[in-house]
């Protein structure tokens, strides 16, 4: 791999000068790629000739940011040899289809190693590559599902409360790939050998209940949903609705934690059940559920924040944004005229950035052919190709999984 290399204008990040070719999907493959490019690096997103999934505009996908977009029609005759051409000058290479797509299109980990030894080959799916469900369809619920963590999150008297597709997609799926390509990467550095990374969005939302495995050793947790220490089931770990509707959510575990929670609350001076006693935890449930039903969010939100009782309102995604502790940290950012998460974790040397708006399919064609040195990326006209579009304008939209 180059040592020296050109990157887009105004690229920053501990990954500046590392390249990424994205084969565009839904889900959790754009979001690592997201967080690749949040961090510096080149990502370059192979689209599909067409229109976008769900008939939505690309150009309003946030997990789209700092990416650079050219098309490429892996069905025909030049597809394949295309993308071999710009995995021959990449590091990485993110794909998201079903087990033996990416092999029956000519971009498979044979194909895209023999091309560059070096290449760290992220693989994302829901199942796994191999397995007697890895070439069945999915989404986020159901390997969440299979995976046991849907199970420990809800009421232990109603149905298991969904938690989005954060828990599946984003934490045991795209997290997990991030994590195995820069680790890949790094032995890649160092020994000039590419590896395939299989990132399952089973293994890791597995992987991801090591703690709780550990308290079911020891006894101290218990497989029924809704009636342990961490998932509702204690009253000091719950959320409570107010007088107005609103929602307050109590973490007061530590004995300090939770003897200002009920100070706070207007209970310090009462007889309360003993909270170590998980036979009394449906009266103390109760007695924090009366006392918070007498005042609104808001006067609670008053009451709590900025103490130490572990207390905090339970906020939509626009209070969020409004928070006056995420306003200063900048935790929510406006760019290209949409509101949306800046870039994390920090870094104090090497700040990742918001380069680029979300791009058009094609948007970049000439200019990575110029920057990678691939020129069959240029239209000439070649089939599957598309010339290149001016930048949008972007807005926010939820991603369509």
């Amino acid at each position: 791999m180059s040592q020296t290399r050109h990157t887009p204008a105004r690229s920053t990040g501990p990954l500046a000068g590392v390249r990424v070719v994205e084969l565009a999907g839904i889900g959790p493959g754009p979001f690592a790629a997201m967080l690749l490019a949040d961090l510096g690096a080149d990502v370059v997103r192979v689209d599909r000739p067409g229109p976008a999934p769900f008939g939505l505009d690309p150009a309003r996908d946030v997990t789209h940011r700092n990416k650079r977009s050219v098309v490429v029609d892996l069905k025909a005759a030049n597809g394949p040899a295309t993308v071999r051409a710009l995995v021959r000058r990449a590091d990485v290479l993110i794909e998201g289809y079903r087990p033996g797509v990416a092999e029956r299109l000519g971009v498979g980990p044979e194909e895209c190693l023999a091309a560059n030894p070096a290449l760290v080959y992220g693989r994302m799916t829901g199942w796994g590559q191999s397995g007697p469900l890895a070439p069945r369809a999915g989404h986020d619920i159901g390997y969440i599902a299979t995976a046991g963590a849907l199970g420990v999150i809800g009421p232990p008297d109603g149905p298991p409360a969904i938690p989005a597709n954060l828990l599946g997609d984003y934490a045991g799926g795209s997290l997990y790939l991030v994590t195995g390509v820069l680790a890949a990467l790094l032995t890649a550095r160092s020994t000039g050998r590419g590896q395939v990374v299989d990132a399952a969005i089973v293994d890791g939302t597995a992987h991801l209940t090591a703690l709780l495995w550990g308290m079911l050793a020891m006894g101290t947790w218990r497989d029924d949903r809704g009636t342990n220490l961490l998932d509702g089931g204690c009253p000091y770990y719950a959320v409570y609705e107010t007088g107005d509707g609103g929602w307050m959510a109590v973490g007061a575990l530590e004995p300090q934690f939770y003897a200002e929670f009920v100070r706070l609350l207007g209970l310090a001076d009462e007889q309360l059940p003993d909270r170590d006693d998980p036979r009394r935890w449906p009266e103390l449930r109760a007695r924090f559920a009366a006392r918070f039903k007498t005042a609104g969010r808001a006067e609670w939100t008053a009451v709590f924040e900025g103490t130490d009782a572990c207390v905090a309102p339970v906020l939509s995604l626009g209070e969020a944004a409004r928070h006056p502790h995420l306003t200063e940290r900048g935790t929510f950012t406006e760019a290209y005229g949409v509101l949306q998460p800046a870039p994390a974790p920090r870094f104090s040397a090497t700040p990742g950035a918001l380069r680029l708006p979300p791009p058009r399919p094609g948007a970049h064609t000439a200019e990575v052919a110029h920057d990678w040195d691939v020129p069959d990326l240029v239209p000439d006209p070649a089939p599957g190709l598309v010339p290149e579009q001016p930048a949008p304008v972007a807005s926010s939209r939820k991603d369509p999984r």
